[in-house]
């Protein structure tokens, strides 16, 4: 099978460097993988092609990098499954992260945001004579988020990283929930306090690429959210960050909003989460509301109550008062 294969690529040993596109056209088998396809241009044809590899198993997470714009480990995706019409694949270094050259990217940034959600065990109780042992429904549960190969690929597609270098990024989150879920560490305070700051819990915008950049099934996006729900449930304070204000705020309107009504009502949530008094952020959504006037999309805040809503407020009060339950 023939197949052209798309490198961007980066030399930072040119007088002038700057990423450019090289196209290889090789042969491959059926069951080649995008990895085994740039190991044959390395080795046959390019000797200058840079490339991060090594179990080539998708269990040390060296190959992660873009195949047609999303994140994938290239050892786990075949060729076949990514040719274009034309028999193109594309392939890109990871995002969000600085490229060294070609398809390897400096990891620096990404180590040091999993060094500050502190990835190590936090316990207080006395030491054991043997080790510290969890519940096995506690270890059952975090078998998923501990799969994590640290490969990166969820941080090259997130969406938030993109535009603001601060955020912790998924990969590091997901590894701070494994501690925080984890019933012999001790620190959940401190960490969901450290956690709720700027560039913490409350920047994802569940866009979801993290879930499904992962090669493992991690789903970092929905740690994030369990973090938050923590957060909430534990009553650590949102701090001075208004982000995480708002985000309390956000949860604990659509929640009420939801369990009264039947529905969401979108207006009443933007007020109740920015706050009613708040002068400078409602005068701030004054240009959005209109757009949505203009559009015909603005929703009603009048909106009536669903049928059924006394059904619903009994599931709701049965809900809240199972989490009180699991609280105490």
């Amino acid at each position: 099978m023939q197949a052209k294969v798309s490198v961007r690529r980066f030399n930072p040993d040119e007088e002038q460097p700057k990423p450019y596109d090289q196209q290889y056209d090789i042969e491959v088998e059926e069951h080649f993988t995008v990895l085994d396809a740039l190991i044959k241009v390395r080795e046959e044809v390019d000797g200058s092609l840079a490339l991060r590899c090594s179990c080539r198993a998708a269990i040390c997470g060296s190959c992660a990098m873009r195949v047609n714009g999303h994140a994938v480990l290239a050892c786990k995706a075949r060729v076949s499954q990514h040719l274009s019409d034309d028999g193109e694949v594309r392939v890109e270094p990871a995002g969000n992260q600085p490229v060294i050259k070609d398809l390897v990217v400096d990891l620096e940034p990404f180590w040091n945001k999993v060094r500050a959600v502190e990835p190590y065990l936090q316990p207080s109780l006395p030491e054991p004579e043997a080790e510290y042992l969890a519940p096995n429904e506690v270890m059952l549960h975090l078998v998923d988020v501990m799969g994590c190969i640290m490969c990166g690929a969820c941080v090259s597609d997130c969406t938030v990283l993109e535009v603001d270098p601060n955020f912790l990024g998924p990969a590091a989150l997901a590894k701070a929930y494994r501690f925080v879920a984890d019933t012999r560490d001790e620190e959940d305070s401190k960490r969901l306090g450290l956690y709720n700051g700027y560039g913490g819990i409350w920047d994802c915008t569940r866009c979801g690429e993290c879930v499904a950049a992962c090669p493992k099934g991690v789903a970092p996006m929905d740690r994030i959210m369990a973090l938050r729900e923590k957060a909430i449930e534990s009553g650590t304070p949102p701090g001075g960050y208004d982000g995480a204000a708002y985000g309390y705020r956000h949860a604990e309107a659509f929640e009420e909003i939801v369990s009264h009504k039947g529905r969401l009502e979108e207006t009443m949530l933007v007020v109740k989460t920015l706050g009613m008094f708040n002068l400078p952020k409602m005068l701030g959504m004054l240009p959005v509301g209109l757009n949505a006037m203009f559009h015909r999309k603005m929703p009603s805040p009048f909106a009536p109550t669903v049928p059924g809503v006394n059904q619903i407020r009994r599931l709701a009060a049965r809900i809240k008062m199972n989490k009180d339950g699991a609280a105490r």
